[in-house]
């Protein structure tokens, strides 16, 4: 059986559909639309986690629905929550830049690919590279109209600035 570690938003409510859906040891990091920080203590956690339970994947899931980017995408009536800022000021302008970059109409799933791809990069240059290589990292955007788990645009190119000629 592998090991499963899974970075969710606790207002997806996600844990039992993943259950239901994996038959893999599941192991949960939950925060507020994965907002996580990776400080030295919480990357000691994981590398505990890991290494107890010789973890060999990790994905970070948020949901097409969730309340907490839709909230960061439009009113930001949660943004006084402490930890919040800088991740709502990192969604208003990946959502700023996203208007002028992209013709879709759907740019939340770009927008939550980007943020999955960049929380992704972020763990893997903070683990230990024993435990970097040891485990894969993924992300997914569960869709709950259709109960699936859809692959985030891998590798999504999103600049923190722009500049037109």
């Amino acid at each position: 059986m592998k090991a499963h570690l899974y970075f969710i938003c606790p207002t997806d409510h996600l844990e039992p559909v993943i259950n239901e859906s994996s038959d893999n040891g599941s192991h949960y990091y939950t925060s507020l639309g994965n907002s996580v920080v990776f400080t030295k203590y919480t990357i000691n956690q994981i590398e505990h986690l890991i290494a107890k339970y010789n973890i060999e994947e990790a994905t970070f899931i948020l949901s097409s629905t969730n309340p907490i980017i839709r909230d960061a995408l439009e009113r930001q009536d949660f943004s006084g929550i402490r930890g919040l800022n800088g991740f709502y000021d990192e969604i208003a302008r990946q959502k700023r830049y996203s208007k002028v970059l992209w013709q879709e109409h759907n740019n939340q799933f770009i927008i939550l690919s980007y943020y999955l791809n960049k929380k992704i990069e972020e763990l893997q240059h903070k683990l230990k590279a024993q435990f970097a290589n040891q485990i894969k990292i993924t992300g997914k955007i569960y869709d709950k109209k259709k109960n699936t788990f859809d692959e985030i645009y891998p590798n999504l190119v999103c600049t923190k600035f722009f500049s037109l000629n």
